[in-house]
């Protein structure tokens, strides 16, 4: 059987996007149980500093700080600094409230940026563990004692929690939200055990204060920190019992933006450090980058170029145009979600299709801006009302 141009085309983007989504986690999983790297850990308690980076967190930062000071811990052992961006609410008067017990407000002026501030915040940091942290984020109590003893493995940089997204209202996006980090969640955990994370959440995640290095303005720091430490020959591992809540965005366009800004950032990073893609610099380390990154993000591509190759190909056998009217209606399901979700509507079925042509939608637009140059050093955080 002798295939055209257009059908060797179609297959090659079906091939790609099944490795992409199918066989990536399936390949990592075989190799975290067939070569596992396990993880010395011991009963260790090290002077700890929760590092709270803020800009304009007024509504949420008081909550946050009870919440902190809550996680069983002692106290001569916890420092709990909050790094202000230049916030022009009353987020500085709130933390100030909190001195009294023990809670250090940083405030950073000029508005520099999420990772600029969080580079300055760390040099006053004492902790021999910096735990980096959201304003929204809120912790179990027992969040230090799950996360510590992995740092009793000289070889671990940085341990990351598992974040659970919170949808009260059953939102469409939310749900979808909520679908894609379950996956996610499964392919980080692979990752860990096979070699090393390439990307912590960056509402929880500890890192050793003698390996921090400061990180340029607009990096993706809690995406970035990964690979720094790698370089260093530090793992970063993945600590699913170290659980963290928050809330997810209820409304498309808010999630779009996010995913746009982090994604561009990423994008930076990767071009920054596109030695890291190397195998035979980085080894196994380089294929997580290049499977679970780069070519993740050219998936908006390969579907549109599926798409227009399946349009061509539909006239010519009931295969094909079987397979282009699936696409359309997978296409067509995620519009009315779109549709649903600005009217305020819930349905369950529609949040797969929406949030997976809104994540790689993102990854698009993302692209473009980094092809044009635009980069990320501030951060507006994304608040819904809830």
């Amino acid at each position: 059987m002798i295939f055209t141009a257009e059908q060797i085309a179609f297959w090659f983007c079906i091939g790609v996007l099944a490795y992409v989504y199918v066989g990536y986690p399936l390949l990592v999983h075989l190799v975290s149980r067939i070569f596992p790297k396990p993880v010395a850990n011991g009963d260790i308690e090290p002077k700890v500093t929760v590092l709270i980076t803020a800009f304009n967190e007024e509504n949420d930062i008081r909550a946050k700080l009870e919440n902190t000071l809550s996680v069983e811990y002692p106290a001569n052992k916890l420092e709990i600094i909050v790094a202000s961006d230049g916030s022009t609410d009353g987020t500085d008067e709130i933390v100030k409230t909190f001195a009294d017990r023990g809670v250090i407000l940083f405030r950073q002026e000029g508005r520099v940026g999420k990772t600029t501030t969080q580079n300055n915040a760390v040099e006053q940091a004492t902790g021999d563990i910096i735990l980096f942290s959201d304003a929204t984020t809120l912790y179990t109590t027992d969040v230090f004692r799950r996360i510590l003893p992995h740092f009793a493995d000289d070889t671990v940089g940085c341990v990351a929690g598992r974040l659970i997204y919170v949808d009260d209202e059953s939102t469409i996006v939310g749900s979808g939200a909520k679908s894609y980090w379950n996956y996610e969640t499964f392919i980080k955990t692979a990752e860990s055990t096979a070699c090393s994370l390439i990307g912590a959440s960056g509402c929880l995640y500890a890192v050793r204060r003698s390996a921090y290095e400061p990180m340029y303005p607009e990096a993706c720091s809690d995406f970035l920190i990964c690979t720094n430490l790698y370089r260093n020959g530090l793992r970063s591992i993945f600590a699913p019992d170290a659980v963290c809540y928050e809330h997810t965005n209820s409304r498309s366009d808010d999630e779009l933006s996010m995913r746009v800004r982090v994604i561009s950032q990423t994008f930076t990073d990767l071009w920054r450090n596109r030695d890291m893609l190397n195998p035979l610099k980085s080894g196994f380390f380089a294929v997580q980058l290049v499977s679970h990154k780069v070519l993740r993000y050219t998936v908006p591509f390969l579907l549109f170029a599926l798409l227009v190759i399946n349009a061509a190909l539909a006239a010519e056998s009931y295969f094909y145009a079987a397979i282009f009217s699936v696409q359309a209606m997978f296409y067509l399901l995620a519009f009315v979600g779109w549709i649903m979700e600005r009217a305020g509507h819930r349905l369950s079925l529609l949040a797969m299709p929406l949030y997976f042509v809104l994540a790689n939608l993102a990854s698009a637009v993302a692209f473009y801006k980094f092809l044009r140059g635009e980069r990320y050093a501030r951060w507006e955080p994304i608040r819904s009302s809830r």
